[in-house]
């Protein structure tokens, strides 16, 4: 069974607050920076999954079909409204 993006966002958050916590030894400057790069690429995926989850919705309410959306996130009609078609608790927003 796909993972929700609720699931997804959550997990990013959790990896997000991990790495904010985390404080190398000072022999490990180079890893550290190796991690905060990490970092932020954790913190933009999920930046760009809540943004992402936003406007399929957006496009299924203005009118377009599962499949037209599928295509563009490169999957299925029926992955891309088994993902992101349920309610979002966070958002409060429904499917259509």
């Amino acid at each position: 069974m796909p993972r929700t993006v609720q699931e997804i966002l959550d997990h990013a958050d959790e990896l997000a607050a991990r790495f904010e916590k985390f404080e190398p030894a000072s022999s490990d400057a180079r890893e550290a920076d190796s991690l905060e790069a990490l970092r932020e690429a954790v913190l933009a995926r999920s930046d760009a999954e809540r943004a992402l989850a936003v406007l399929v919705r957006q496009a299924h309410a203005s009118g377009h079909s599962w499949r037209s959306i599928g295509d563009l996130l490169g999957t299925s009609g029926e992955a891309a409204r088994q993902r992101y078609g349920k309610r979002d608790k966070r958002s409060n927003m429904t499917s259509h």
